[in-house]
């Protein structure tokens, strides 16, 4: 093709014009507005348009109705080719805090709304465009705009919470059932308590008001371009592609008959993905975006005809108008069709797929597809050669070569046929979440003959069950004529299950549950055609039984609501005094304007070059060659680095930085490119060539690692009492075996980090997102062979870290710095979402075997456990991890004959690492389900087996460690009163009396949780406080600001210290050149030890102090400190803190391990569908022992945040591998942490007040204690699953494997439909994914 020359292309960005002469179409717009405009509010997160961190709003005008669409878009998807005409709004384009913020921006950062922050501008950008549209939007409206946005701190209230501030309806909720204002309950609650409590963690008389008529005008320029007459062909000639832009339809169609295989691009949202994700090439693009004749509704007698053009939001605009204008006979299509378009993906996709890209694009998990085929739609073509309809059906679903597209034809629109009298039409999809792939959708439609119900026509279309979309065509032929009732259904599932055949090694896995998914869809369509017929003719047809109704109907997405409890402020404090007062994180208000500077929004250094990594693709084997010839001979490529290019230690402490002869895990670092872009950094990547040779073993699983008795370290035992003996005197004994699935961090900010090679005494400098910079300092030393002095390591903040940055930035430092070093150059290296999910690993996955022996009467007597975590295949920290999981082994129980062994397993896999609660969601995970199983053995409520082997008094632990569980007590009594746990559990029983397919489920769980490390040295902490001659105070520790607010926490205690408002105090990073030797930011000690370390410097400071203000008593803070200069008193000192005193003696098994104790309680309340496994999470109330808290809005915050992710792991976030050790979840696509709307609709927290005399001002580090409540979420489940079991009559005692999937949870429910499909012996098939417990 020859190159034509590029036309400008013209779009505005926050109000200023852009002309950009030589446009490239693989450039997307985050890369345009980070890159080259250098507005690095749009954040990186995943590249796939799945977690919100780069939404933007494009604004554009339509000439022909002559208005202006807002729309939400996910800036990684946009070509910026795509953008010619319309206007962009960025976070920075909304608001700064160089001019003024927006009220959405101000709400957001004063609501707490924000903890790391990097989430924010999204989530900004998401609520904005919404009140563009909708000035006074509804709760809901707020709950759907959020759904494509995915936070990992906040837990989600606080964010929706502040989009409620702009709703006009009441923000304070009526309580369910009792009429009563939640408030008010609360507050009765609390009448006996001696302390007063608060619920108030923001000031809304502060918020500025939302003023529409202020915002930017659209400019004025674009209309003008939009509304010319003469408006030509764009083309924009890239390095390796061309985009044209036809101006007419008949210039289309001539561009489609000359470039037959140029994909037209309209939302990005399948071609940009196969781009980035499948190494898909194209030469030419066309893009037909905003042609007329795409974008139209046409109403005929008996249907609606859609343009193809309109993307999936516009859909469903135009389907709820023609729902609203037609009589609900003739709309079952459209309804089926509207109740997917409301969880199909985010806002941002919808508003940018199409109709026809859906269509055509026959994604096999379509959800649309199956219902437009269900409802008789016809697709309307047009080429140069004229226009043609062909039947949206099985043969064009399935891909005959018959009935598809030919290559120069278009989709012009959609035909979707209105429904008649006696024809029902439904869609169905599994998960009922938003942003979610269907593990398996259905189209179902049926017609009558009149006034019958005898088949007349049945249509049945599955989705997510094979390659294609399947329709099950045979069975519908065979049952024409049958009268609609359960021979008719039973015969129905069989025929289905025969004709559908899902192998068993099928891609995508959960083969039995999809086929169990098949029917019980099916039976869902059975039943609302029976109340269909029902409704139609009471007389003529039976109604459905009353206890099946409720499984017609989908679970709502309820905007969440709550209430939060803490102690309120001694009235007697100094006013000045911010210690215990809910203070906003001091960065959030940066956060959300986008302009708090993270890693790789540092601007970009002269002559710096990109880094991308080549990872192994093999679990185990020798590496035979590495060929880079390819990769150096492409543009831009600078060098190849290997392990031969290590100047120091290439294998330090275990941790090896490149593999070299042999690789040990999929996803091992071999070798590292550098380039001019990351563009082709990333390309060469792709071109080394590497030849292996396989090793065995390949182990890939704990079983196989105690086949092979392959471990990473020794086993660590603690014992009380005569365990063997205590056996032989028990009732009942149990043994039972317990899974506990891993983890993914997915912090919001992948790994990041800049390395600036200094030009003297081998200096280097790196910019890091890291929880240990000392260690990154030591690894990045030990890779360069120069003393540590030499490396200056600097962390000012990072998005999110959950233990997945405290070793993985050290081991990432070094490799970047050997780039550095070797090529003299700066070095940016931010891994990508699929690399960082690959290369870094997560939380250790657990196998737990218990025995257990216990009376009829519940009191449990003797344990034995055996636990086994997967390390992976270097050490990390999986030693600590199997020492912290058996000291925390009891929980909150006393077992006088107790026996715990763990041992840590070498596998194959990347090395697991540190993650939140550090082994204690795991174990405890062991701990209550051996209870329940316990509970159920004696027919007891698992609560009341809890409260019976609880810990009562002052006792000592396994390891003898004395403590108070008065605190435990407390919190648990108040969690079952104060929830009103037994009155909901009643209420649950008499639900679940009259529903057959939902059920409820309750579970309390307690919590002893630790806080710090075993090792008196790891707890140190130190601080620098300067005090500069105008008053104002520079405070740097060795904390690592990681979105819990432990900077915002320092100023609390340095303001109380020095008794200056936090206004004159400012933190400006962390670094190793300021606090050497700083220990990590991790096991909830932060502020805890570096506040000691503030408060210490500060006391020195104001002892230096004391004579001047002696001398002059009623001077100001200024004046002193002037004085104090002129006297020469040094206003600098550092301050210590040496530690906790603590130490775990393994030979003897016993010790003093951590300082204190966080204690807990966590109620939840769930409802399951038992055909489908869907859950919806009612209400949990969770009561945190906080002792005092410093700043209860990031406590509340923490805990909340860290219940979310706990509710994730427990339920649904999967990490599958292949049977090989390679990770498939490497993508929000296939690893789902909670939604928006998957968090409680009801959230209670209350603080619980307590005394924790060893802590600064008596508090207790709260960081990660909350991550175990999330488990109530699944012994909730349980709870429901057990009463589904009791109706079927099926065994009482089960397991359920962390986490609860959707697919766990159905097939526990067993029934007809478990019992009707058919089952492949294990020994027959390779299975598609393992899990590696």
């Amino acid at each position: 093709m020859s190159s034509p020359s590029s036309d400008e292309l013209i779009f505005f960005v926050n109000g200023k014009k852009v002309t950009e002469k030589s446009a490239d179409p693989e450039v997307d717009l985050l890369f345009y507005l980070r890159r080259v405009l250098h507005l690095t509010g749009t954040k990186y997160g995943c590249g796939g348009g799945g977690c919100g961190a780069c939404t933007v709003m494009v604004s554009r005008y339509d000439p022909k109705n002559k208005n202006i669409r807002h729309y939400p878009v996910t800036a990684c998807l946009v070509p910026i080719c795509s953008l010619h005409g319309a206007a962009v709004t960025t976070a920075e384009g909304v608001g700064t805090i160089k001019t003024r913020i927006h009220p959405v921006q101000e709400r957001l950062a004063k609501c707490h709304g924000t903890q790391c922050g990097f989430c924010s501008p999204g989530m900004v950008m998401s609520i904005y465009t919404l009140l563009r549209n909708h000035p006074d939007p509804t709760p809901d409206q707020i709950t759907e705009a959020l759904g494509g946005n995915l936070c990992r701190c906040t837990g989600y209230r606080p964010i929706v919470e502040s989009g409620k501030t702009f709703s006009m309806g009441s923000t304070v909720c009526e309580m369910k059932g009792s009429g009563k204002c939640c408030m008010d309950q609360e507050e009765k609650s609390f009448a006996n308590t001696h302390e007063k409590m608060c619920t108030k963690l923001y000031n809304k008389d502060e918020f500025q008001p939302l003023d529409p008529s202020q915002e930017p005008i659209f400019p004025p320029e674009l209309i003008r371009m939009a509304e010319d007459p003469h408006k030509k062909r764009l083309t924009f000639q890239g390095e390796r592609t061309t985009w044209i832009t036809p101006v007419t339809f008949n210039d289309l169609l001539e561009l489609k008959a000359n470039y037959p295989k140029a994909p037209l691009v309209m939302g990005n949202t399948t071609v940009g993905r196969d781009i980035k994700f499948k190494n898909v090439f194209h030469p030419v693009f066309v893009s037909p975006l905003g042609l007329p004749e795409l974008y139209f509704v046409d109403s005929i007698d008996n249907g609606v005809t859609i343009g193809a053009g309109y993307s999936l939001a516009q859909l469903r605009d135009a389907l709820h108008f023609i729902v609203s204008e037609q009589p609900n006979v003739k709309t079952q299509t459209y309804r089926a069709l509207l109740k997917h378009l409301k969880t199909l993906a985010g806002a941002q996709i919808r508003n940018m797929a199409t109709l026809g890209g859906h269509v055509v694009s026959r994604h096999n998990y379509s959800d649309l597809n199956p219902i437009l085929a269900a409802g008789d739609a016809v697709i309307n073509l047009v080429s140069k050669e004229g226009e043609r309809q062909i039947p949206l059906d099985g043969h064009f679903l399935e891909r005959s070569p018959e009935a598809s597209l030919k290559s120069e034809e278009i989709v012009l629109s959609v035909y979707i046929p209105y429904s008649t009298q006696w024809h029902f039409m439904s869609g169905q999809r599994m998960p009922q979440r938003q942003n979610a792939f269907a593990s398996i959708n259905a189209g179902m439609s049926v017609k009558f003959e009149d006034g019958t119900d005898t088949i007349k026509d049945l249509k049945i279309f599955y989705g997510s069950v094979g390659p294609t979309v399947i329709s099950a065509n045979e069975t519908c032929k065979r049952l024409i004529g049958r009268q609609w009732d359960d021979q008719m259904l039973s015969d129905a599932c069989h025929l289905v299950l025969d004709e559908i055949h899902i192998p068993p090694d099928a891609e995508g896995g959960m083969v039995e549950y999809k086929r169990t998914l098949l029917i019980s869809l099916l039976f869902k369509f059975y039943l609302r055609v029976r109340r269909g017929l029902h409704k139609m003719d009471p007389q003529k047809f039976p109604d459905i039984p009353e206890k099946f109704v409720s499984a017609l109907e989908n679970f709502p997405m309820e905007t969440p609501q709550g209430v939060q409890l803490f102690q309120c402020v001694d009235p007697h404090q100094p006013p000045q005094d911010p210690i215990g007062h809910p203070i906003m994180h001091q960065s959030a208000i940066k956060h959300t304007t986008g302009e708090a500077v993270y890693v790789d929004d540092m601007p970009p250094i002269s002559q710096e070059l990109f880094l991308a990594v080549v990872t192994s693709t093999r679990a185990h084997a020798k590496i035979i060659s590495i060929d880079v010839s390819e990769a150096l001979a492409l543009p831009g490529v600078v060098d190849v680095i290997t392990a031969d290019d290590v100047p120091g230690d290439n294998n330090y402490h275990g941790e090896v930085l490149y593999a070299r002869n042999e690789v040990i895990c999929v996803g091992q670092i071999i070798c590292s490119v550098t380039a001019d872009t990351n563009a082709h950094a990333k390309n060469a990547a792709k071109k080394v060539k590497i030849a292996y040779e396989d090793i065995e073993p390949k182990i890939i699983t704990i079983e196989q690692a105690l086949e092979h008795k392959s471990f990473l370290s020794t086993e660590k035992k603690i014992e009380q009492g005569n365990v063997e003996q205590a056996f032989k005197y028990v009732d009942q004994i149990i043994e039972g075996e317990v899974h506990v699935e891993g983890q993914e961090h997915f912090y919001m900010e992948t790994q990041s980090i800049l390395a600036i090679p200094k030009e003297e005494d081998k200096e280097m400098v790196i910019h890091v997102g890291t929880q240990h910079p000392s260690n990154v300092q030591e690894f990045v030393a030990a890779a360069l062979n120069v003393p540590r002095n030499r490396v200056a390591c600097r962390m000012k903040r990072t998005g999110g870290a959950f233990g997945g940055k405290v070793t993985k930035p050290s081991l990432l430092g070094a490799v970047s710095a050997v780039a550095a070093h070797k090529t003299g150059r700066p070095i940016r290296f931010v891994l990508e979402r699929g690399d960082d999910m690959l290369i870094t690993a997560g939380r250790h996955p657990l196998l737990g075997k218990y025995k257990i022996g216990f009376m009829n009467n519940g009191v449990i007597k003797a344990a034995d456990l055996e636990l086994y975590v997967n390390g992976g295949c270097t050490p990390d920290e999986s030693e600590m991890v199997i020492e912290f999981v058996v000291l925390k082994s009891e929980n909150a129980y006393y077992i006088p004959n107790f026996r715990c062994r763990g041992r840590a397993c070498k596998t194959n896999l990347p090395s697991n690492t540190a993650f939140r609660g550090f082994g204690f969601p795991q174990i405890s995970m062991v701990v209550e389900t051996y209870i329940t199983a316990v509970a159920s053995q004696c027919n007891l409520l698992p609560e009341e087996v809890k409260e019976i082997n609880m810990y009562k008094k002052i006792s000592k632990t396994a390891y003898k460690d004395t403590f108070n569980p008065e605190p435990l007590r407390r919190c648990w009594k108040e969690c079952l009163e104060k929830s009103f746990f037994y009155a909901r559990k009643r209420d649950a029983e008499e639900f679940n009396k009259n529903n057959y397919w939902k059920k409820r489920g309750l579970a309390v769980v307690p919590m002893k949780f630790t806080i710090g490390i075993p090792k008196t040295y790891y707890n140190q902490a130190a601080a620098l406080v300067h005090i500069y001659t105008d008053g104002s105070v520079l405070l740097t520790h060795g904390g690592c600001e990681i979105g819990q607010g432990i900077y915002t926490k320092m100023a609390q205690v340095a303001s109380r210290e020095l008794n200056i408002p936090m206004s004159y105090i400012h933190l400006l990073e962390t670094s190793t050149i300021t606090v050497p030797n700083a220990t990590f930011t991790a096991a909830s000690m932060g502020a805890d030890i570096f506040g000691r370390a503030v408060q210490n410097a500060c006391q020195i400071l104001m002892e230096r102090l004391q004579p001047v203000i002696r001398k002059n008593p009623k001077g100001t803070w200024e004046d002193w400190i002037a004085t104090a200069y002129k006297e020469s008193i040094n206003l600098s000192t550092t301050g210590y803190f040496k530690g906790y005193q603590t130490y775990m003696d393994w030979e003897k098994e016993e010790g003093n391990p951590y300082p204190y104790f966080v204690y807990g309680a966590s109620c939840s309340e769930v409802e399951v569908d038992c055909l489908t496994g869907a859950h919806k999470l009612l209400r949990t109330d969770i009561f945190m022992d906080a002792a005092f808290s410093i700043n209860p809005a990031l406590d509340i915050g923490q805990i909340e945040g860290a219940f979310t992710q706990g509710m994730g792991f427990y339920t649904s976030e999967e990490l599958k591998y292949s049977p090989e050790g390679v990770l498939y979840s490497r993508s929000p696509d296939d690893y789902k942490i909670p939604t928006v709307t998957q968090i409680p609709e009801e959230f209670y927290v209350t603080l619980v007040r307590s005394r924790n005399p060893i802590a600064i001002y008596s508090s207790k580090g709260l960081g990660e204690a909350g991550m175990f409540m999330g488990s109530s979420v699944l012994f909730a489940i349980r709870d429901a699953v057990t009463a589904a079991r009791r109706e079927r009559g099926l065994a009482k005692s089960f397991t359920l494997n962390s986490p609860a999937t959707a697919e766990l949870i159905r097939m526990a429910c067993g029934d007809q439909f478990t019992d009707m499909i058919p089952r492949d012996d294990p020994s027959t098939f390779t299975p598609w994914s393992i899990h590696v417990s």
